[in-house]
């Protein structure tokens, strides 16, 4: 009896579409004078590939108007979180298509070429035959990550560092948290090369900061005496699981009514936060580890200015790394959120702001921020605010609300989940009137 192989249990869910397949019958004829359902696979495709990136609907809209305008096709289109369908109208005929990819993430380099091709389009792409656009499809498509596990690893380790001193950590928690979320990176983006299910993912990734954290201590204890109130760190050793990017894009989306694609995002994020939050409670338990505060650090005021801005601008670049940013990419996203998140920061320190003021405020420069730059170099504005502000994201939070019901302590658990949901409400809303500030065509519902 023949036994199955590899392949045989690891066969797709979802099948590949054949795009050149589209395109063989007519590979002479330009795109602009070709038929309908070739026109439609170009449009569908750029869709689905902006979509893989991380990117939100209006920005997948906007890419396949445009294409769609410039063939002179109509276009409508309902995205979601890893599903289109669209249908193009020519006068005459009609094609409707529903795509869909087989899971998200986020991939701010790939992003930034496509968006060059979209730009591009008119003066290049459209001069060229449907073969030879889906060939350079072909070869943006094969932009997968810039970076091995053991540099994302790092980036994670550099990021969760940094959030451990901004959230009040001293040298020693920084130092565990950085192994620990360096290791736990390294084991995710492991798991995700093999296509590991979800779940399966942050359980393993978390458990594994968690459980890395606590040796460490312990050995630390050992070799160095040094105390054990210095758990306190552990929670930071897993936010690199931070869902910054559909947390943010859902907030965009439902702001231009784009419900289905902001409800499925926010749910998206909301999972992992369930997910990680639930097994680093787990671990805590195993592990008898406690969600203590951090000792106070008895620092100059200008020289925390200082390290909050290096700081802010590491953690930044970490988190931009992570998301597949080419270095100068990152670079500028941290300047940007080196400046929005110390102006946070110094705002809930020397005027008693609320924290979701301050998270707003902090979000708005951002904004205005990114929208300058992109002048300057092209960059994507999501790929500069997002990294800038998820480091504004309080995962800290988040995890004390379900560590605080999980041992039923609930006055705590709500008054930390409170708080959390109105940082989070502020970010995104932060980022949407820098936009209605500096983008005339996202001021409007058309």
């Amino acid at each position: 009896m023949q036994k199955n192989n590899y392949m045989d249990i690891m066969e797709k869910n979802h099948m590949e579409i054949p795009w050149h397949d589209y395109t063989e019958n007519d590979s002479n004829v330009l795109i602009n004078k070709a038929g309908l359902i070739e026109k439609a696979s170009v449009i569908g495709r750029v869709g689905l590939i902006m979509l893989s990136c991380g990117t939100g609907a209006w920005r997948v809209r906007t890419s396949m108007n445009r294409l769609a305008k410039e063939l002179g096709v109509t276009c409508t289109v309902d995205v979601g979180l890893m599903s289109i369908e669209f249908n193009c109208f020519d006068g005459k005929e009609c094609v409707s298509q529903s795509l869909s990819i087989a899971n998200t993430g986020v991939n701010t380099s790939k992003l930034y070429r496509m968006e060059q091709f979209v730009d591009n389009f008119p003066k290049q792409e459209a001069h060229l035959t449907g073969e030879e656009i889906h060939r350079r499809l072909d070869e943006i498509e094969s932009i997968h990550t810039l970076y091995s596990p053991a540099k994302l690893g790092l980036a994670a380790a550099l990021a969760c560092c940094a959030f451990t001193f901004l959230l009040g950590g001293g040298p020693i928690e920084m130092v565990l948290a950085f192994i620990a979320a360096g290791i736990g990176n390294v084991i995710r983006t492991k798991l995700l090369k093999h296509h590991y299910t979800l779940f399966l993912n942050i359980a393993v990734s978390i458990s594994a900061a968690c459980l890395t954290y606590t040796v460490c201590l312990h050995l630390a204890e050992m070799l160095f005496h040094i105390p054990s109130f210095h758990e306190a760190g552990y929670i930071c050793s897993m936010l690199f699981i931070i869902p910054g990017f559909p947390f943010i894009t859902s907030g965009i989306d439902l702001a231009k009514l784009d419900l289905r694609s902001g409800l499925e995002r926010l749910t998206y994020s909301v999972i992992i936060v369930l997910v990680a939050t639930m097994f680093a409670w787990i671990m805590a338990l195993l592990l008898k580890l406690q969600p203590q505060d951090f000792s106070s650090l008895s620092i100059d005021p200008v020289l925390h200015l200082l390290l909050r801005l290096i700081t802010s601008f590491c953690g930044v670049f970490g988190f931009s790394i992570m998301f597949n940013s080419s270095i100068p990419m990152a670079a500028t996203a941290a300047f940007i959120g080196a400046i929005a998140n110390t102006l946070r920061l110094e705002l809930v320190n020397f005027t008693a702001a609320p924290a979701a003021v301050a998270a707003f405020t902090g979000a708005l420069t951002a904004g205005l921020l990114a929208s300058i730059i992109k002048k300057w170099n092209g960059y994507p504005r999501i790929s500069l605010t997002v990294p800038s502000i998820v480091i504004m994201v309080p995962g800290l939070y988040l995890y004390r609300a379900i560590y605080n019901f999980g041992i039923m302590s609930l006055t705590e658990a709500v008054s930390w989940f409170a708080a959390a949901i109105m940082i989070i409400i502020a970010l995104p809303l932060g980022l949407i009137f820098a936009r209605i500030l500096t983008d005339r065509t996202f001021r409007y519902c058309t």
